[in-house]
């Protein structure tokens, strides 16, 4: 008599060991949820900030507000370099990481494509993506060279609509608090891990 096959099992975001990549425009909050969502799961998780790596550099900064220019591409280049060997070394040691990043849907070979090379092919790049007026409100709330001119938030924003239609999932988290934005990139996840999406 032959066995019955194996249930089919969803795996738990909260519990596998993954890397995600958390994206979105300033003022998505992207940094919050990814802080809130490393610090409450189940299994060894770090957040690994680009900002914060970036902000390593001192003398010679390329302060964001200034501006594009070829000093601030090749630092946030270094960084994300920086960032991937990271996440390469917690995840083969069993620690998932998630990281964030302001990643442009019209230049996919610096931004996806980098991270999947720096981080590996498993990476899971979810897109938060509230409206304009949120991130306007919360930039406004930032201090130091993380707060952009409104112009320049605006400018980003609609760079980032170009993520709709391209497969990736994307959360609004226009009208949810930290918990329950973190809460919806483990549902995203779940279904990320049983059909992962096509990037």
């Amino acid at each position: 008599m032959p066995s019955a096959p194996p249930a089919h099992t969803v795996p738990d975001p909260t519990t596998t060991t993954l890397a995600v990549l958390l994206i979105g425009p300033a003022g998505a909050g992207k940094t919050s949820v990814a802080k809130h969502w490393a610090e409450h799961r189940r299994v060894p998780t770090a957040h690994i900030s680009l900002d914060d790596v970036r902000e390593w550099v001192r003398s010679g900064f390329a302060n964001p507000q200034s501006g594009w220019n070829d000093n601030s591409e090749a630092q946030y280049r270094l960084a994300r370099r920086t960032c991937g060997f990271a996440a390469r070394n917690f995840l083969a040691n069993g620690i998932s990481c998630i990281l964030d990043d302001a990643v442009f849907p019209d230049r996919p070979v610096v931004g996806l494509g980098g991270w999947k090379r720096h981080v590996g092919p498993g990476l899971l790049p979810v897109v938060l993506l509230p409206g304009l007026d949120v991130v306007l409100e919360r930039n406004a709330e930032r201090s130091g060279n993380r707060r952009l001119t409104d112009e320049e938030v605006a400018r980003i924003h609609g760079r980032m609509a170009g993520w709709y239609g391209s497969g990736l999932p994307i959360i609004d988290n226009s009208q949810l608090d930290i918990p329950t934005t973190a809460q919806v990139l483990n549902e995203v996840l779940t279904r990320a891990l049983t059909s992962p999406p096509t990037w």
